[in-house]
This record gives structure tokens, C-alpha cells and sequence, in this order.
């Protein structure tokens, strides 16, 4: 559908409902005082008015008949806060009146009138009012209404009354959404409704009629209302009641329809292989075939059959209920395939099957209201029904205490534990300890505390599911059926049973895009949970919904979930990663590029059996933005290319880490059985100065007598007495030789450096100093990439964490470890241990490395030439320290003309070029035989990757004729470089500023 509308309305409609409320609450004396609370005027009666004075001194007059309603609103306040109250008061208007737009265009209201529009649709004017004597509704005073009618003044009253009376109405349908309309809520709605600057008109203008054709529409409503409130408290810690705000994101039609049909309907499907809502499935993924030993375990876990009214799914973190209505749909086919009335599904699905959850009321309002639209569609009557709603917003126990509710309860032992009088006398003091129905209480008010903090991942024992059902069904007579005290006790107690019944039980599916949120954005009491409760998935919200997910399933059941792409890789989950793959299954995923979802990052939407099955294999494809058609919809799915792929995500266990690399080969993967680079070197992150401007020096800005370029270990550089000794920071790509740029002040061992503190706290600022490795022969990597890395031998230098180091053990050559650092082949290898592209000595560490027979002899012959070239060239600029002068000034050219001269100078960039090509395709070839990659890999490398500052197509990032080699002075030709930019020093702008330490000014 189309958002346009709908998001340039709805975050100004937050802004204007708010606004609109806080100045409603100005005119009966109450402000906000600054700080979230409020400041309440004095209230003094006079005759029928009520007078309040302002602290801005101002004076205001009610009515003396709104002096409850003026309390009320008082007591809120001073109970919520000013700006939580407020805010929540508008939302709710605002959630009730889209409700009632929704309605009046899809004729779902009884009296079939517009309300808040005239009866074609017409912005500002109001069918009900105008047919008013015609409309009945509970609770409206006929006489009254036709008064006003009669009276032809009166109308801004009128309309007032019949839509307070038309939500009066809707309660009995939707509580959850129309609550009782108390005397707050009523003081708090706007007056002029009928004007031309209403709340009303604008929402009726702002979106146009098509837009509310499907009930998605309540989502995109939703979050383009709280998006301004997300944007005010993105990246920073967060308080509970922001956690909805932050944590939103409105889930694409269409990876809803994938996890729901993957899910609900492939629980359907493995039962009735050949049923006719396949086809009705267009995002379901036809199982892979499997091994035949994997096939029969499979068919003996398959259920012979399957009753419709008892697949339950639950969505954890529901928001607007997009999921649960997609859910509504695939059970509404499996229960007319099993021969359902039409009209008896809608009830049978709202009461058995569906569930959510969610900390936010307002979602939760909107997923039970988008719920019971699409039954409506299904069962014109559904809303005079008495229907039980299972999408609930998680309530606090904060204000709750066992010992007082269970007094008044007052419960007999006729109900439980067949005892012949009452569990508790009102005069007894010391409650029973052994009663297990006052336990249960108890244990629910201590493990509800911080339900709107952590919602649904809060966890109730299964086993307590009986019980708290038996409990509910009882509150829920007493609440009709009981004494005084009994009613209000089991109103407050109801919706935390019931809430604690839904975490109880185990669900066929468990479906969900759960909240986004790293641990840096975690308040304390929620950090600490995560930390306690789920330390494999702490890093992230997303990632300790995935792994609670299991816990509420049924074994064999499908936990689908659509969440960053990061778990698939990074360390920070590994250990969550091999927990996933030993008790779980991979059966399908998506994986997304960024900007599929609309979001900056990549995601992937994922279904898990709930059981691990060796061997069995699961479908995977990638997405990219590029697939998906303006109105948010893939093109093709899955996209049937190289980029769909059958695996058996047992084969992730033989890489380091367990990353889910779907698209490596089995040749690649089997690589790892090998060995690995850990076996053979030492991978050392390098130094964090904390100030590089205060310690580090490009080579030519200090003076050369106070630096030394040959130390090789700290007990020489500490003997030279220098200051400035070289150091390897990675740089630009550049293999085998170079990017010798930069000099660190080591001056005394390090003293400034190793004594850098913050002056606050006292701490020492920088780290990683590797004493023991520091000026020892060994090899340097850039970190951060754009996609290859390069790797040269560092020497008599310290080393940074952005060039960090590896040093090898007895057996293995530094040349040979860089070898095999620049080869193509791991290039095939990189993405699978860090498609971050940032390569940490973590991550070299995992990469597979063997050296059979002769291959380290023949490498090491290859990677000397390489050097050699490599360096020749880096020293023929001034770029570097071993620079002695301009090639044209050698010997060889001094007797010919310039134009000869520079012809063959040329001629002799280019046969370096072709030589360094070589070298590099033969290095290649070399890993590629002794791999066994021959089928997957050619030695094959382009000039452009050729790392020669005299290669044009390396330094400039083009492609130009092999003859047309021109020297680094010439004009450059305007390109646009494939490669990180590769700027020297001497081609940076001028700039003069004293370099601290040298005595002189550096240009």
C-alpha cells in the first residue's frame, strides 16, 4: 500500500494531539511543571463556576459540574507524570478516532453513519450529526439530542455528546481499545470537533479513503506516530516506558507472509503434503530434499493429523498485530479445508490460536482492534459477540500486594484443595504459606515487577499453565458473580494471570520482528537481566527474543523470526550460534540486503524447527534492494539464481565460529578440516594511542636525527635514545611491500605513551602496547577494507590496531603466512569469517591454513620477487624514506632525449606490471592446486589490483590502454577509483603546523 500519505500525517497528528491535550489541561489549572510532573492550580468554587489561578497568574473558570472530572485528571497526573499522562491520553484519542475512521468507511458501525466525516467521505461534515434523530446508541439521550438538534446553536455540543456516545458504544465490542470512557479521558477531548482546524478534519483530509482499504493500514498509523518519539530516543539509554518508541519497525506484507506461511502453514503442510493451501502460499519454501535416513526421521515426528482449533501461535513482541492478521488468514484457509462454517472461524480462531503480547498498551489496542476487522470481514456479528481476546499488553505488578489482594479475594477451599473453610481470615495476619493458590499470586506480583521493561521475556513455567487457567477462569466469575471486594480484587489480578496463562503455555509457532536494541541502549534493570538471564544473546533485544522463542515452543514446532543479519556472524554470538545449531534446525531463510526493510542494515527473516536433525538441509536465498518493486514487493521469490541455496546447516559447525555461510562450497568449507592459522602463528592486535595527533608523525615531519628506522627489539630502541621509530597503522591496499608512512614516539620505551592518562579519572589511556612482539619480524594487514585485504612484512616497527600483526612459530615463514593472506583464495574465505570487513587478528586466526609438501619452498621463492618489485617501486617515489632519486636520473637514461627516455621508462613500468601480475597469478595458482579449488577458483587477477604506484589502473582506479603508462606528475585523467583512495603525502594539501617533540615546523 501506499504509506505517503500516511507517514507525512501521522508523527504532526502526535504533535497536534498533544499539544491540543496540554492546552485542554490549561484551561482547568493544570500545566506541566518542566520536568515531566505537573503544576495543579488552586480550585475555589464560586456560586456554578469553579475558579483557578495559574502560576503564570492567569485565571481560569469551569463549570462547576466538571470538578470530578477536573480531579480526576489532577490525580492522573500526579500518578503518571504530566507528560506520560498527556501523552497517553493522546494516543488514545488518537488510536479510538482511526478506529472509528476505519469503521465508518468499511460500514462496520451499527447505525451505519459516518461519524466523522459527511456520508460520501466528506471532510468537515459529520453524517451523524446531520442524521442524528435517526441514531441509536447505548447510552444517548434521545430528548437531549433532539433538543440540541431543535435548539440550531447547539451543534458543536451535539457532536460532542454522539461521538462520546458512539466510544461509549465501541467499549462494549473492544474494551481494550475503548476503554471506559472516565471523567479525565472526557475532559481531555478537544472542544470545536466540528471546526476547520479540528483533529478531526485533518484526519479525514490528510488521508484519503483507498488508504484505509486494508487494515495494515493500523500499523503504518502506528509507526509513523511514535517515529519523531523513536528519532528523540534512538542511541541513547532508555527508559522503559520509551522502549516501544525505540524498538519499533513495521514489518514489509511480504516478510510477514513469509514467516507465517514458512511457519503456521508449513506446520499444516508436512501433515497434508498435498493440500490446496500451497497454493494459496505464494512466500512458502518447498522443503529440500533430503537424505533418505533424514527423510524417515522427519516422517516419524510428522503428526499423522492435525485438529485446526489447536495450532497456537503466538507473536511475543506483536506490535500492531501485522503478524497475527497474517496468521488469521493461513488458519482461516486450513479451517475451511477442514470444512469449517464460514461464520463459526473467526470466533474459533480469535479464542484458540492466536496470541500476542506486547509492553506498548497503544500496539497492543491496535493489533486486538486489527484482529477483530479481519473477523469482522469474516462474521458481520463477531463484534456483538462475546469474544476473548488473546493480544495483551504486559502489566506491571508494581503496585500490587499479595497479602492485601488475598484478603480480599477471600477465596473458600470448596474451589481448591477441597477445603471446608476459608483460606484466610480477615483478622488473621499471618497468611498460610503452604496455600498454592496464594503462592501463585504471590510468585506472579514478584515476577511481573518489570513486565513493561521486559515483556515477554519474562518466563513462566509450563507446568504452572492448569493452574493459572483455573485461577483465570475463576477471577473472571468473581468479577461478575462476587462481593465488592471480590469484583475489584479480581479486576486488578485478571490481567496478570491472564498474562502469565499466555507465557505458559507452548505454541506450534512463534512468530515475530522482535525489538532492535544493542546492550548500549539498554537501561540497567534491562541489562542485567539480559546478562543473567540470556548471556549468549545479551549483545542485543533481537537476539535474546530468538533465543527465549525456543523456550515457548512445543518440540518440533517452527520459531520464525525476522532480526538483524548480525547473529549470523559476528563473535559476539557465537556461542548463541552453536546453541542454535546443536538443539535447532534451520529449515528456511531470507537473507536481506540493506534497504530491504527500509533500514540502513541487512536482516534476514529465519524459520527453526525446534529440534535438531543431523544432516538435514534447509533452503536459503539473499535479497537485495534492487529485488524489491516500488510498492515494497520482491519480483521474483525466492530470487532462483546462484543466490538460492540448498545446505545443510550442520556444514556452519566445520567453520570457526559457526558463522551461517550458506553460500560457501563444500570445497571451501572442507578447507577448515585442515587446519587453521592459530596452529601456526600469533595474532596480536595492535597499540591504541588514544591521541594519534599527539603521538604519531608522518615520516618526512621529523627531524631524521631523531628518529631510528632499525630496532630490533625494545632493548635497542631504548639504547638509540630516539624518539621516532616506525609504525605500521595498515593504510591503503597495498600487498607485499609499502605504506611505510607514519613514525610513533617510543622515546624511553614508551614512557608519554604508556603514561597517558585521562585526567579525570586517573586511568591510563592507550593499551595493547605487545612489548614482547613489538620490532620483531612478521607480517601487517590492513584491518578495515572495502572488501580485500593486503598484507606486507613489517619490520623493526610497532605496530597499530588498525595494522595489526601476526608473528609465526618454528616451522612456517612469514612469507609463506603472507602468501596466503593475498592469495584469492581467502578471498572466498574472508566473507565467511568477517563480512564486516573489518579483519581483526580474531578473524585471520580462523582462517584456514595448510602447507603441503613443497608448497612453502615454492611460495617463498614467489613472495621474494613479489617484494622485490614492490619495493623498487615504493622507493622510486619520494613517498618514501628509501627514496634516493627520480628513475629518469639514473645512469641509464641520462644519453637518450627526454622523450625516449620517458618511452622507455614506460615500457619498463608496464613489463613491472606484468611481472607483478604474474607473480600474483602464480601465487594463486600455488593455493588453488594445493587446495583443491580448481573447480571453484581461477588464478585469474586483474591490473587493477596489481599494487605498483607506476600501475595506472592500480592508482587511479581506470582502465586505460597497456601502453599508456603515464608518471605520477602527469595530469591525472578524471576517474572514478574502484579501490580505497590511495592518496600520498605530497599530494595532500599544504598545511604547516608544529610538530610537538621535533623543534620544527613541518609544511
Amino acid at each position: 500500500m501506499n504509506t505517503a500519505n500516511i507517514k507525512k500525517y501521522a508523527p504532526k497528528a502526535r504533535v497536534r494531539f498533544i499539544d491540543t491535550m496540554t492546552r485542554q489541561a490549561a484551561r482547568v489549572g493544570i500545566s506541566p511543571d518542566g520536568k515531566g510532573g505537573a503544576v495543579i492550580a488552586p480550585l475555589e468554587l464560586k456560586g456554578d463556576v469553579l475558579v483557578m489561578t495559574a502560576q503564570d497568574g492567569q485565571t481560569h473558570t469551569v463549570p462547576a459540574h466538571l470538578k470530578r472530572a477536573r480531579e480526576a485528571l489532577a490525580a492522573w497526573v500526579q500518578r503518571d507524570g504530566f507528560t506520560q499522562a498527556i501523552e497517553q491520553a493522546a494516543y488514545s484519542w488518537f488510536n479510538r478516532l482511526c478506529a472509528i475512521r476505519y469503521m465508518e468507511i468499511h460500514g462496520y458501525l451499527d447505525h451505519g453513519r459516518h461519524v466523522l466525516s459527511g456520508a460520501g467521505g466528506e471532510a468537515g461534515q459529520f453524517q451523524i450529526l446531520e442524521e442524528c434523530l435517526e441514531v441509536d446508541l447505548p447510552g444517548l439521550d434521545t430528548a437531549r439530542v433532539r433538543e440540541l438538534k431543535l435548539d440550531g446553536t447547539q451543534d458543536e455540543t451535539l457532536y460532542r455528546e454522539l461521538l462520546l456516545a458512539q466510544c461509549h458504544a465501541l467499549h462494549e465490542a473492544m474494551p481494550f481499545l475503548f476503554e471506559p470512557l472516565d471523567d479525565a479521558s472526557e475532559l481531555l477531548l478537544p472542544n470545536n470537533l466540528t471546526k476547520t482546524d479540528s483533529l478531526i478534519r485533518e484526519l479525514v483530509e490528510a488521508i484519503p479513503e483507498e488508504d484505509w482499504k486494508d487494515v495494515e493500514v493500523i500499523g503504518w498509523l502506528y509507526q509513523f506516530y511514535i517515529s519523531e518519539k523513536k528519532d528523540q530516543v534512538i542511541g541513547k539509554v532508555v527508559k522503559s516506558e520509551d522502549i516501544p518508541a525505540a524498538t519499533q519497525l513495521f514489518t514489509p506484507n511480504w516478510i510477514v507472509q513469509y514467516l507465517v506461511q514458512n511457519s503456521v502453514g508449513r506446520q499444516w503442510l508436512q501433515t497434508y503434503p498435498t493440500s490446496k493451501l500451497k497454493a494459496e502460499m505464494p512466500y512458502y519454501i518447498e522443503p529440500a530434499v533430503q537424505e533418505p535416513e533424514v527423510q524417515a526421521q522427519l516422517d516419524a515426528i510428522t503428526p499423522a493429523s492435525l485438529d485446526p482449533e489447536t495450532i497456537k501461535v503466538l507473536d511475543p513482541a506483536c506490535g500492531s498485530g501485522h503478524i497475527l492478521v497474517e496468521a488469521y488468514n493461513v488458519l482461516k484457509a486450513i479451517y475451511e479445508e477442514r470444512g469449517y462454517r464460514t461464520r463459526d472461524i473467526p470466533k474459533l480462531i480469535l479464542e484458540n490460536n492466536l496470541f500476542g503480547l506486547d509492553i506498548d498498551d497503544r500496539a497492543a489496542q491496535l493489533a486486538g482492534f486489527a484482529l477483530l476487522m479481519k473477523a469482522r470481514e469474516d462474521d458481520r456479528r463477531i463484534l456483538t459477540r462475546s469474544v476473548r481476546l488473546n493480544v495483551l499488553a504486559m502489566q506491571s505488578s508494581q503496585h500490587l500486594d499479595a497479602n492485601t489482594l488475598w484478603r480480599d479475594l477471600n477465596l473458600t477451599g470448596d474451589w481448591h484443595q477441597g477445603q471446608s473453610q476459608s483460606l484466610f481470615d480477615s483478622e488473621q495476619k499471618d497468611l498460610s504459606s503452604n496455600d498454592a493458590t496464594y503462592k501463585l499470586i504471590a510468585d506472579l506480583i514478584a515476577r511481573f515487577q518489570d513486565a513493561k521493561t521486559f515483556g515477554s521475556l519474562i518466563e513462566v513455567p509450563n507446568e504452572w499453565e492448569a493452574p493459572l487457567k483455573a485461577l483465570l477462569e475463576e477471577l473472571s466469575e468473581l468479577t461478575n458473580s462476587g462481593d465488592m471486594m471480590q469484583k475489584a480484587v479480581a479486576q486488578r489480578l485478571v490481567p496478570m494471570v491472564q498474562q502469565a496463562w499466555v507465557l505458559a503455555q507452548r505454541y506450534n509457532a512463534v512468530v515475530a520482528n522482535p525489538p532492535y536494541m544493542g546492550s548500549k541502549g539498554m537501561n540497567k534493570a534491562l541489562k542485567d537481566y539480559a546478562k543473567n538471564a540470556y548471556p549468549n544473546s545479551k549483545s542485543d533485544l533481537f537476539a535474546i527474543f530468538m533465543e527465549h522463542g525456543f523456550s515457548l515452543l512445543n518440540e518440533n514446532a517452527f520459531n520464525a523470526m525476522v532480526t538483524m543479519q548480525s547473529w549470523m556472524f559476528l563473535s559476539s554470538y557465537e556461542k548463541m550460534r552453536e546453541a542454535l545449531l546443536g538443539n535447532s534446525t534451520i529449515e528456511t531463510m531470507v537473507h536481506m540486503g540493506n534497504g530491504v526493510m527500509k533500514i540502513a542494515f541487512g536482516t534476514n527473516a529465519t524459520v527453526f524447527r525446534n529440534r535438531h536433525i543431523a544432516g538435514m538441509k534447509g533452503s536459503f536465498s539473499y535479497t537485495e534492494a534492487g529485488d524489491i518493486s516500488a510498492n515494497g514487493e520482491p519480483f521474483e521469490f525466492p530470487v532462483r539464481n546462484e543466490r538460492l541455496k540448498v545446505v545443510a546447516p550442520d556444514d556452519f559447525k566445520k567453520i570457526p565460529g559457526s558463522p551461517v555461510a550458506y553460500w560457501a562450497s563444500s570445497a571451501v568449507i572442507n578447507l577448515f578440516q585442515h587446519g587453521v592459522l592459530s596452529d601456526l602463528v600469533d595474532t596480536r592486535l595492535g597499540m591504541a594511542t588514544a591521541d594519534n595527533n599527539r603521538f604519531l608523525r608522518l615520516w618526512h615531519e621529523v627531524s631524521s636525527s631523531d628518529a631510528f628506522l632499525y630496532a630490533e627489539s625494545r632493548g635497542k630502541a631504548q639504547q638509540v635514545m630516539k624518539r621516532w621509530f616506525p609504525y605500521q597503522k595498515g593504510g591503503d591496499f597495498r600487498k607485499w611491500f609499502g605504506n611505510n608512512d607514519y613514525f610513533v614516539n617510543w622515546l624511553d620505551d614508551g614512557y608519554e605513551i604508556q603514561n597517558f592518562k585521562d585526567e579525570a579519572s586517573g586511568k591510563v589511556r592507550s593499551h595493547n602496547y605487545n612489548l614482547d612482539y613489538i620490532f620483531k619480524r612478521g607480517v601487517t594487514w590492513n584491518a578495515l577494507t572495502s572488501g580485500k585485504t593486503s598484507a606486507r612484512i613489517s619490520e623493526n616497527s610497532i605496530f597499530d590496531n588498525a595494522g595489526s600483526s601476526l608473528f609465526v612459530r618454528h616451522g612456517i615463514s612469514e612469507e609463506a603466512v603472507m602468501a596466503l593472506i593475498n592469495s584469492n583464495v581467502m578471498l572466498e574465505v574472508f566473507p565467511l569469517i568477517s563480512p564486516t570487513l573489518n579483519y581483526q587478528p580474531g578473524d585471520l586466526s580462523k582462517l584456514p591454513a595448510f602447507f603441503p609438501g613443497s608448497l612453502q619452498a615454492e611460495l617463498n621463492s614467489v613472495v621474494l620477487s613479489a617484494i622485490t618489485v614492490e619495493k623498487n617501486d615504493w622507493d622510486s617515489y619520494e613517498i618514501s624514506w628509501g627514496f634516493t632519486k627520480f628513475p629518469l636520473l639514473d645512469k641509464h637514461f641520462s644519453q637518450c632525449k627526454l622523450a625516449v627516455d620517458y618511452s622507455t621508462l614506460r615500457s619498463q613500468w608496464l613489463a613491472s606490471a606484468k611481472k607483478m601480475q604474474g607473480l600474483e597469478e602464480e601465487n594463486n595458482r600455488l593455493f588453488i592446486d594445493a587446495y583443491g579449488l580448481q573447480d571453484e577458483l581461477t588464478p585469474d587477477i586483474p591490473l587493477e589490483e596489481i599494487t605498483l604506484t607506476c600501475n595506472p589502473h592500480y592508482r587511479y582506479g581506470v582502465s586505460v590502454h597497456s601502453t599508456t603508462f603515464c608518471h605520477p606528475a602527469e595530469n591525472r585523467p578524471t576517474v572514478t577509483s574502484h579501490f580505497p583512495t590511495r592518496g600520498y603525502p605530497h599530494e595532500k594539501a599544504p598545511h604547516t603546523r608544529t610538530v610537538a617533540g621535533s623543534g620544527q615546523s613541518a609544511a
